[in-house]
């Protein structure tokens, strides 16, 4: 599920040595209320995200390959206007969208409250706007490799051949930033790197397949939700939980509830009805009044911080490396 809670930000150690190269910027804003946080934050892949980073500045930093080339992003807010720099062949590119970035191309008024907690949390969190990168290959490859794995092990595997792989983002960025790698050096990536990384092979293969397809993947930016997903899922190993996962960070797409998930509809359930035992049909009725808006009211309710006490140890993550 794209999203659950604000991360705490970190220092940014900044690089030292050469010219400053001098950067694009725009001025934004802000929709009243908007927080830049709660917005970005399903963009950033774990605490140590080596594409993403959020410093104590109150800045927000994303290194990006976008269709003009790699480029990088900051962002900051004040007093209702965000103030956004760039760097790289891909700048232009980044500040021409950085108002769907920010979402200010969402509608939260689209959403009408029908459960008390719902109500609570919308009322608390006015900033929540859905965010739109317009690029899908950097959301649909962490979400291949988050299939059927601790949240950690996926962290480390993105965070692990992003920094191998990748390219240091263009600009003053933070030490550590990163540009993912292009569609032809994912499919170049030895297997026993997959391996190293914790990757299996079917993930491994999963993201080949989409990398492969990677022009007919970023042309489903332009399409609606619904078919951008129908595209996605022509790959195999892409299915429902890995397209929506997709969808709602490339488009913004306040309906596109995640199904499949191991822990979302126990969370919706108990939030809205007492049951920690829902199933995927389950959350899907209970979230049937929010038609339209149903991604939306799943982050509302993973904002709230409601959740089924554990009964159960966590899952236990796996060692592909040692094996």
């Amino acid at each position: 599920m794209a999203g659950r809670f604000p991360q705490r930000p970190t220092a940014a150690p900044v690089r030292a040595a050469g010219p400053v190269p001098a950067p694009r910027t725009r001025s934004l804003a802000l929709p009243g209320g908007a927080d830049l946080g709660l917005t970005l934050g399903p963009l950033r892949r774990g605490p140590a995200d080596p594409a993403f980073r959020a410093v104590r500045d109150g800045s927000f930093w994303r290194a990006c390959r976008t269709p003009g080339g790699p480029g990088t992003l900051r962002v900051t807010a004040r007093d209702g206007v965000a103030e956004a720099q760039a760097w790289g062949e891909g700048a232009e590119w980044l500040l021409d969208r950085l108002p769907a970035l920010l979402g200010t191309e969402d509608d939260p008024a689209a959403f009408t409250p029908r459960h008390k907690l719902l109500a609570a949390v919308h009322r608390r969190r006015p900033g929540l706007r859905l965010v739109r990168t317009g690029l899908v290959l950097e959301s649909l490859i962490p979400s291949v490799l988050e299939q059927k794995v601790t949240t950690d092990e996926a962290y480390r595997a993105w965070r692990l051949l992003v920094r191998k792989y990748g390219e240091p983002a263009p600009g003053p960025a933070p030490d550590g930033l990163y540009v993912m790698p292009d569609a032809r050096a994912w499919t170049l990536i030895p297997s026993w790197e997959w391996h190293r990384a914790g990757v299996d092979d079917r993930r491994a293969a999963t993201v080949l397949r989409a990398c492969r397809a990677a022009r007919r993947m970023e042309e489903a930016a332009d399409m609606d939700p619904a078919d951008a997903r129908r595209r996605l899922e022509l790959v195999p190993g892409v299915g429902p939980w890995t397209s929506a996962e997709v969808v709602q960070r490339s488009h913004g797409a306040p309906d596109e509830v995640t199904t499949g998930d191991y822990h979302l509809p126990g969370i919706v359930g108990w939030a809205l009805a007492g049951d920690r035992t829902a199933d995927d049909a389950a959350m899907l009725d209970l979230l049937a009044p929010y038609a339209g808006q149903r991604h939306r009211a799943a982050r509302l309710i993973l904002l709230s911080g409601r959740i089924p006490p554990r009964r159960a140890p966590r899952m236990t993550p796996g060692n592909i490396a040692a094996l």
